[in-house]
């Protein structure tokens, strides 16, 4: 199964056809779904708030603040603290449910200690009400500002019809007294829409990359996103040239030579009788040597598979994925060309996380995700499986973690008990 769609919201804003796909209307259910939300927060915020600034504002006017305004702020205050880490559970079940609409991608499962003072003391609740008053404090300035922008557009585009009622209309900048005159204000108000409709992709994807590293970071039981540390090799380019060496040694060399000597021995069998004595020990070479080919096919295979010189990175994966034992999706978006070290590591890292899932994970389905953010290849390998990965078991991960550091990248693994297990790999793309 493949999917060439992009994967999430701030990655399809880089293509082309951004504006006719489906991704501007999941933006805008996302949005939409952020009003109420978002509105209940800021009506929480402003009960603290607004005395608040009344306290500042009569502090920097010198006037006298009552002994009420500052019993309710400390009540208010104490209040806030205790009850803030348990208001934002829900909060955050929702949200984290909501930002699979633009950003489908696995967050690390939140597992938090038991306990009710785990709440007071975990770094990740404490994240979640940074998130609350985040939602309810700055977006809605904006989503106010750009509602501005809208109906400054809605203004521009309904121009004709308002000054058809011989009133004097202003637009923007100008008065205008006829439909004629406000003609042109409609038409760049026209043109302006695919701006905005493309400026409310920006501002969601915004939105949801903040709840992702506020709501998606390690939960509390330590079982998230970890850096499997391996040492760096330290001479990667001595490493390609001779990996290069090899292969062109093996494949212009010894293959050619062994394919002859194949046929050689094909030719002699064919010369000797069958009852001849010669023939049993002519025939076992000759099968010996035929599969010597294969192994010697196999050997350069590994050294650079040929269907990654033929498909590309994205091509390979695909075919990776259609041998896998379960349903595969491939979402791949590279724009531009990869170094060759880094395109034959990150097929090793799919080949060998797709081989992981097939042996360990007791996984359903599985998805793999090439992107290209900055001047990083990234490689996601997820799967819905058993979870409870680690690289000290001995289930690959150590070595495809050498073979990550040996081009200077890093492996992070998300793998808590019950699952799901997400592998990231970062690998650098120099030019």
């Amino acid at each position: 199964m493949t999917v060439d769609e992009p994967p999430y919201l701030a990655a399809a804003l880089r293509r082309r056809d951004y504006l006719i796909s489906a991704w501007p209307w999941r933006a805008l259910a996302y949005a939409v779904t952020t009003v109420p939300i978002a509105g209940v927060l800021t009506v929480a915020l402003l009960i603290v708030g607004a005395p608040l600034l009344a306290v500042v504002g009569a502090v920097r006017q010198d006037r006298p603040i009552g002994l009420p305004i500052i019993l309710f702020l400390a009540v208010t205050g104490i209040a806030l603290v205790l009850l803030a880490p348990i208001v934002t559970i829900p909060v955050t079940m929702l949200e984290r449910w909501r930002l699979g609409v633009v950003d489908p991608r696995p967050l690390p499962e939140q597992r938090p200690r038991s306990g009710l003072s785990a709440r007071y003391t975990s770094a990740t609740a404490w994240r979640e009400v940074v998130y609350a008053c985040w939602l309810g404090g700055v977006v809605p300035i904006a989503y106010w500002m750009f509602s501005m922008l809208v109906l400054l557009d809605l203004t521009l585009l309904a121009g004709p019809w308002l000054a058809a009622d011989e009133d004097r209309v202003v637009l923007v900048w100008t008065t205008v007294d006829t439909p004629g005159q406000a003609i042109p204000y409609a038409i760049v108000g026209l043109l302006l829409v695919p701006v905005l409709w493309y400026l409310a992709g920006l501002l969601v994807a915004g939105q949801a990359a903040v709840a992702r590293r506020l709501l998606g970071g390690p939960p509390a039981d330590g079982a998230a996103l970890r850096e499997v540390t391996r040492s760096r090799a330290r001479l990667v380019d001595a490493y390609e040239a001779e990996r290069r060496r090899i292969e062109r040694d093996v494949h212009d060399g010894a293959q050619p030579r062994l394919t002859s000597l194949t046929l050689q021995l094909g030719l002699a069998r064919l010369d000797v009788p069958d009852d001849s004595p010669a023939a049993r020990p002519l025939a076992i070479a000759h099968e010996q040597a035929k599969d010597l080919m294969v192994t010697l096919r196999q050997i350069v295979q590994g050294i650079r598979p040929q269907n990654l010189t033929e498909l590309g990175l994205a091509g390979a994966a695909r075919e990776l994925a259609g041998e896998a034992t379960i349903p595969v999706a491939v979402h791949a978006d590279l724009a531009r060309p990869l170094p060759v070290l880094v395109e034959t590591t990150a097929y090793f890292v799919v080949s060998e996380a797709l081989g992981n899932v097939a042996r360990h994970a007791r996984a359903t389905r599985a998805e793999v995700r090439l992107t290209q953010a900055g001047r990083n290849l990234v490689v996601e390998v997820s799967d819905d499986g058993c979870g409870g990965a680690n690289p000290a078991r001995g289930t690959g991960l150590t070595g495809l973690a050498d073979r990550v550091a040996a081009v200077d990248g890093r492996l992070l693994l998300a793998s808590p008990a019950g699952g799901p297990t997400l592998v990231r790999v970062e690998l650098p793309c120099r030019p």
